[in-house]
């Protein structure tokens, strides 16, 4: 019997490093083995965020905007690489801010938090210096919203 990932291989179907999928994928090598590259999740994302990724796997690009979880990808999967159960959460993902964030370095900024939506971006006060965002990871969905407007470049989800 010959095991998955030498089936993917003589598929023509290589392991690509890990990236972010959409939401509500399989475990990546489910979603790997399921997934037929047709890009029909791509066409079907309103958004515009979804794109072909290293092997042609569909991948997320938040600096394209946010994910709305409307679920339109979901719906156009034909080979159940992306399936939503009753209950579950789109993903795991969560926004994380880096030392390069404005305010550590003295600069005043909100933008991250005027774009949550699910307001899990507080700004704690500091003596001698500007507010510093802080996440909330129990509101933060990972929609990747604060994404694109942050200048500093300072945010990824992970």
């Amino acid at each position: 019997m010959v095991d998955v990932g030498r089936r993917n291989f003589l598929r023509g179907r290589t392991r690509p490093k890990a990236q972010i999928r959409p939401p509500w994928a399989l475990a990546e090598e489910a979603f790997i083995d399921r997934c037929t590259r047709c890009d029909d999740c791509l066409k079907a994302c309103p958004q515009g965020i979804l794109i072909a990724g290293e092997g042609g796997y569909p991948t997320v690009d938040f600096s394209r905007g946010e994910c709305t979880f409307c679920g339109d990808c979901v719906s156009a999967c034909r080979p159940l690489a992306l399936l939503r159960r009753e209950g579950d959460a789109p993903w795991q993902l969560k926004a994380v801010i880096n030392d390069q964030c404005l305010p550590q370095h003295g600069v005043e900024c909100r933008s991250c938090g005027d774009f949550c939506d699910a307001n899990a971006i507080r700004f704690s006060p500091r003596l001698g210096g500007p507010p510093l965002a802080e996440i909330d990871p129990d509101r933060c969905t990972g929609c990747g919203a604060c994404l694109a407007p942050c200048p500093g470049k300072a945010i990824r989800i992970a």
